[in-house]
């Protein structure tokens, strides 16, 4: 008889509000520790293919590759280093179980800086200039509230 209230308590234990916090806890640790490794191997490809481009355009190009190319191997840099702020946000809410707003925000602009790099002005309106003025702004604005918010 005691054997089967084993089960019917582990339920309740897990149905309790206590009990399913840490259950949800949990799984978004599980998740989080997936995603981050999942990141480091989207790291690791992109550092691989920025590599072989990189070696592909000194050794195989004309000496002078200051077009497209260029403007392709600052795309990549600035993907990896993405990739990077991103496993340490991943980093960051394992550790602490909180999301790092200051964190979220620097890779935002980061991803922003990197779409206006890439630009190609001939293909874009004026309304799309705008809203990545606008974006920019936002984050900037946000940034420095964060920073005055936790100044020690």
């Amino acid at each position: 008889m005691q054997k089967h209230r084993r089960p019917i308590r582990a339920v309740q234990r897990l149905l309790s509000d206590k009990g399913f916090r840490l259950g949800i806890s949990n799984f978004e640790s599980f998740i989080a520790k997936v995603l981050a490794i999942a990141m480091v191997i989207v790291i690791l490809v992109s550092v691989w293919d920025l590599s072989a481009l990189l070696l592909g355009d000194i050794f195989l190009k004309p000496a002078l590759f200051l077009d497209k190319a260029l403007l392709e191997i600052f795309g990549l840099f600035l993907s990896v280093l993405i990739a990077l702020e991103l496993l340490q946000n991943i980093t960051a809410y394992l550790q602490d179980h909180k999301v790092q707003l200051e964190l979220v925000i620097v890779t935002s602009l980061t991803a922003v800086a990197r779409k206006i790099i890439l630009l190609d002005l001939s293909q874009v309106t004026g309304l799309q200039l705008m809203g990545l003025a606008v974006a920019v702004l936002s984050l900037s604005i946000s940034y420095g509230m964060i920073k005055l918010t936790n100044r020690p």
